[in-house]
């Protein structure tokens, strides 16, 4: 993928949270966030990663001192377009997180456009729940996360749920709403 505007980049997973996210349900804490606006939006070089990674340590310090931004989503605009560099990327990124003495504080969800479960065929539709437009951290207070599931009945269905979703959407149109927001950047 090639790099793009910065600014188009934020404005199109920005919709793909309110259009894809929020409007399947995917995660069902998401409305509430985007409501509230308490969603930190930055952009990444995933061809600096040094540079990704100090960026990771920043957003939790803001995280840290700003208790009115729930989470955060680290998009990277460029690089780590291939999945399995983008998995190893990953790796570091959590290790650093523990590292850092952040393990139990943040936690990091992973979203990457040509993203595959382990033992998943690459067209299956229940991929779909971890796909987005470009490559992306989401870093998540687990405070927050543990309140949320503590007024969420059956959360351990949310998954299943949601591979159900995504198979009744079919791989087609949610190979071409992603697409159509990859063109807006």
């Amino acid at each position: 993928m090639p790099a793009v505007n910065p600014e188009n980049c934020l404005n199109a997973t920005r919709q793909w949270v309110e259009r894809f996210v929020v409007a399947h349900n995917v995660c069902p804490f998401a409305g509430r966030e985007v409501e509230r606006d308490s969603i930190e939006y930055r952009v990444l070089d995933g061809n600096d990663l040094e540079g990704a990674l100090l960026e990771l340590i920043e957003t939790c310090r803001h995280l840290d001192e700003t208790p009115t931004v729930e989470t955060a989503l680290l998009v990277f605009s460029s690089g780590l377009n291939d999945f399995d560099d983008y998995l190893d990327v990953l790796a570091l990124a959590e290790a650093l997180l523990v590292e850092q003495d952040y393990e139990g504080v943040y936690q990091l969800a992973s979203f990457h456009p040509d993203y595959v479960f382990d033992g998943s065929d690459e067209n299956d539709p229940a991929n779909f729940t971890n796909r987005s437009p470009w490559p992306i951290w989401h870093v998540l207070r687990e405070e927050g996360l543990e309140r949320a599931l503590a007024h969420y009945s059956n959360p351990e269905q949310i998954p299943e749920r949601n591979i159900q979703r995504m198979h009744e959407l079919g791989s087609e149109q949610l190979v071409q709403q992603l697409a159509a927001l990859r063109e807006q950047s």
